[in-house]
């Protein structure tokens, strides 16, 4: 997705480094969260990939907001985003022993 963004439009660029550092995150949250040495680590971690998750979201929904990228072409970008915070908030829930 960055690499299809303009690279004369600075708004476009800001807000694409920004959804690469954050989106990048998570998978690197991830992989320390699935090699937790304990619980408490492992939810910790998982918390972060939450965040950094939500905080993707926020720069894509800019994204859009800008007018740097149409809604229609970031909708499956958007939706998959959600998705992943779906999941990550189940993770976390049940984690934590919140949900069965």
């Amino acid at each position: 997705m960055y690499s299809e963004l303009p690279k004369t439009d600075t708004v476009a660029q800001v807000l694409g480094k920004q959804v690469l550092r954050s989106g990048t995150s998570v998978g690197a949250n991830y992989r320390e969260a699935s090699r937790g040495r304990s619980k408490a680590e492992f939810i910790s971690k998982i918390g972060d990939c939450l965040k950094e998750i939500e905080e993707t979201e926020y720069w894509l929904e800019l994204l859009v907001d800008s007018g740097c990228v149409s809604s229609t072409k970031m909708t499956g970008l958007l939706d998959e985003t959600r998705q992943l915070i779906a999941i990550f908030t189940t993770i976390d829930k049940r984690a934590k022993g919140l949900q069965p």
